[in-house]
């Protein structure tokens, strides 16, 4: 997924307590479902930021040499400017963009 794309906000908002547990009937099931996502989108940005600043590392770097590379500051500062994984968690939850299974609470008795 092209995080760089989403729109959603930047900062964390008030939002209506009564919005997060219509999908669900439950708080707290509501709440693991976008801590779940947003570990998810976490794993996928800090791998595809790790492969990127990858491109900029060599066997011989000097400690000058780091700190004067440009487009890795550059890079590092625009993945630290997106939205934060939670707040994209949250915007898909309440955007029904979150497929998510809720177990059998009935096990069959045989």
């Amino acid at each position: 997924m092209d995080y760089k794309k989403i729109r959603t906000e930047t900062e964390a908002i008030t939002r209506n307590k009564e919005d997060f547990f219509q999908q669900t009937g439950n708080i707290y099931e509501t709440v693991s479902i976008i801590s779940k996502r947003a570990n998810q989108i976490a794993v996928e940005m800090k791998t595809e930021l790790d492969s990127k600043l990858l491109e900029f590392a060599s066997p011989t770097d000097n400690l000058e040499e780091i700190f004067e590379n440009r487009e890795q500051i550059e890079i590092a500062r625009f993945y630290e400017r997106l939205s934060k994984p939670t707040l994209i968690s949250i915007d898909e939850f309440l955007n029904n963009k979150i497929y998510f299974k809720k177990p059998d609470n009935n096990p069959s008795t045989d």
